[in-house]
C-alpha cells in the first residue's frame, strides 16, 4: 500500500515500520485510558488501511475463561463520515493449523456493539480480563470461534470507532474495509492482499456489515469481497425508533439516539431545547451503560415523557427527518453477492423494512438470497442461522457459482434437520470455547456435500416457489424459508 506523507522522515518509519508489542499480561485498560488507541503523530498523512501499530493479545469468553486463541490488535487509519482522518482497532485471529502455502480466506466479523460506551468495544470486551458485563460482544465469541474453525482468518473490528459512534452512516463500511486492508497489509499475519474476503454480522452487526457492503466498490475496490451476510441488519433506524420507543427493548434506541446528538449538531441542540431536565440525564447517563444494561435499565420507557411538546411533533422536526433519513441503508447497491436473514416476526427489525432494502438491491443489480424465517425470533435467528451462513460462505470462498450447489427445502430453520447436524458442530465448538480448549478445525465441507444431495433424494417433496426478482408477494404475512436462491426469494409452500 502506498502512502502519501508530509510529516517527515520521523513519521515514514513509524508507517513503513509500525512498532509492535508483545503480550502482556493483566487487566487491559479501558480504550479512552489505553495508550495504544491513540494515533501517533501525522498518521493522517497515511492512507486509509495504514497499519500504525500493533500488539499481541489475550482473549477470554467474558473476560473470564483464557482461549487458545491467538489474537493481533491492529491501530489502523480510516475515515469519518465526513472523509476525515481517523484511527481504529480492529483485532485478528488466525485459524488453528493453517496451511502457509494456500490462500486463507479472511472474514470480517462485525459485532453488534450497539452501545457508546468503550468497554462494549471487541478489541476490550473479548480481552481476557475485561469488565463488559452486558457487551454483546462477549456473547458472539463462538461463532467467531465457528469460522477459525473453518480455517478462516477473522478480523473483529471496532466498526464504531473509538468514540462509539453508533448509527453513522458510511463510515461503520469505511472502519471494516480498513480493518481488512490492514490486515492483509500487516505482513506479521501473512495474509495476502488476493485472499478472499467474506463479511458477516447481525443486528447492529448486520448494520454495520450492510453499509460495508454498500461502501466496498467505490471505497476499496482492490479488495477481494466475496460475499456479505446482512443478518437482520436494521434496515431503517428511524423506523425502528418508532417501533421500540416504549417497548421492553426502548433501551436500544434511547442507545443510538445518544450516539447521534453528538454525530449531528443539530439534531443535538433541537433535542436538547426540548429535552426536560431529566430527559437530558437520562440521555447523559445511557452514554455510560453496556448494551444490555441499557436494555434493562430502559426497558418500557417512553420518550415522550422527558421531552416537552408532543414527541411527534419532535420526530417531524426537519433536523430529526433529515438524520432519519441519511443513517438509512440502501444509499448504494451491494457489489458482493449478499445473503440477507431476517425473522418475519421479529420484535425488534420489522420485516417490511428488510423486505424494502431487498427490493433495493435486487432492483439495483445486487445478487441477494434472502432467507425470510418464519419460526425463529431475533436473538434465536442468529445462532440458529449460522450453520447457513457458513456453509453460503464457504462456497463464496470456494468461486462456486450461487446458481449451482444450493440447499432447497420449504422448511424454516428451526424445522430443518441440516441445521441440527451443523448445530451439533456448533455445540462442540462452543463447548471448547467454555471449556477454554483449543478449537482445531472442524469444517462443514461433508455435511454440506450431504445437504446438497438430499434435494435430488427428496425429489418433488422440495420444490419451492419462486418469485420474481421484485418480490412481488412479500407480506409481513407471508414468511420464506431456508434457501441460498441469487436473486429470489423462496417462500413457504407447506401452508
Amino acid at each position: 500500500m502506498s502512502v502519501h506523507n508530509v510529516a517527515g522522515p520521523a513519521g515514514v518509519r513509524w508507517i513503513a515500520q509500525p512498532p509492535h508489542e508483545n503480550l502482556r499480561r493483566g487487566r487491559p485498560l479501558l480504550p479512552p485510558d489505553d495508550p495504544f488507541y491513540q494515533a501517533p503523530s501525522g498518521y493522517h498523512h497515511a492512507e486509509p488501511g495504514t497499519v500504525l501499530r500493533s500488539r499481541d493479545v489475550e482473549l477470554a469468553l467474558f473476560g473470564l475463561i483464557p482461549q487458545r486463541l491467538p489474537a493481533t490488535q491492529l491501530l489502523y487509519r480510516t475515515t469519518d463520515m465526513d472523509g476525515q482522518p481517523e484511527a481504529t482497532v480492529t483485532t485478528v485471529l488466525l485459524p488453528p493449523g493453517r496451511n502457509m502455502q494456500k490462500p486463507c480466506p479472511l472474514l470480517s466479523y462485525q459485532c453488534a456493539i450497539d452501545a457508546v460506551a468503550a468497554r462494549c468495544f471487541p478489541s476490550y470486551a473479548l480481552r481476557r480480563g475485561a469488565l463488559a458485563i452486558g457487551a454483546l460482544a462477549q456473547l458472539e465469541l463462538v461463532l467467531i470461534a465457528a469460522a477459525l474453525a473453518q480455517g478462516w482468518a477473522v478480523s473483529v473490528p471496532d466498526h464504531e470507532g473509538l468514540s462509539g459512534r453508533w448509527g453513522a452512516p458510511c463510515e461503520p463500511g469505511y472502519r471494516i474495509l480498513d480493518g481488512i486492508r490492514a490486515s492483509l497489509d500487516c505482513r506479521r499475519l501473512g495474509l495476502s492482499a488476493s485472499d478472499p474476503v467474506g463479511l458477516w454480522g447481525y443486528s447492529g452487526g448486520g448494520l454495520a456489515t450492510a453499509w460495508a457492503a454498500e461502501m466496498s466498490a467505490e471505497y476499496a475496490p482492490e479488495l477481494n469481497v466475496v460475499g456479505a451476510v446482512l443478518g437482520s441488519p436494521v434496515g431503517d433506524p428511524g423506523n425502528a425508533f418508532v417501533r421500540l420507543n416504549g417497548s421492553w427493548a426502548s433501551g436500544l434506541p434511547a442507545l443510538m439516539v445518544s450516539s447521534l446528538v453528538e454525530i449531528y449538531p443539530e439534531l443535538g441542540r433541537v433535542l436538547h431545547q426540548h429535552l426536560t431536565d431529566k430527559g437530558s440525564a437520562v440521555l447523559s447517563a445511557v452514554r455510560r451503560m453496556t448494551t444490555a444494561s441499557g436494555v434493562l435499565q430502559l426497558a418500557k420507557t417512553d420518550m415522550a415523557d422527558f421531552v416537552g411538546p408532543p414527541l411527534d411533533q419532535i420526530l417531524d422536526l426537519p433536523e430529526v427527518q433529515y438524520v432519519f433519513n441519511d443513517i438509512r441503508l440502501g444509499r448504494s447497491i451491494p457489489a458482493p453477492p449478499v445473503l440477507m436473514v431476517q425473522a418475519v416476526h421479529d420484535p425488534i427489525i420489522a420485516v417490511g423494512d428488510i423486505d424494502a432494502l431487498a427490493e433495493i438491491y435486487t432492483a439495483g443489480g445486487a445478487a441477494v438470497t434472502y432467507h425470510r424465517d418464519m419460526l425463529s425470533a431475533h436473538a434465536l435467528l442468529h445462532p440458529m442461522s449460522a450453520p447457513m451462513t457458513l456453509r453460503w460462505l464457504t462456497d463464496r470462498f470456494a468461486g462456486r457459482p450461487l446458481t449451482g450447489h444450493l440447499v432447497k427445502t420449504t422448511w424454516p430453520t428451526l424445522l430443518n434437520p441440516t441445521t441440527y447436524r451443523d448445530m451439533a458442530r456448533l455445540t462442540v465448538i462452543a463447548a471448547k470455547v467454555v471449556a477454554g480448549r483449543s478449537i482445531g478445525q472442524s469444517r462443514l465441507d461433508s455435511l454440506t456435500r450431504w445437504a446438497r444431495l438430499r434435494p435430488v433424494m427428496r425429489g418433488s417433496r422440495t420444490k419451492p416457489r419462486v418469485e420474481s426478482p421484485a418480490f412481488p408477494s412479500i407480506s409481513q404475512n407471508a414468511p420464506s424459508l431456508c434457501a441460498d436462491e441469487p436473486l429470489n426469494i423462496i417462500e413457504d409452500t407447506t401452508r
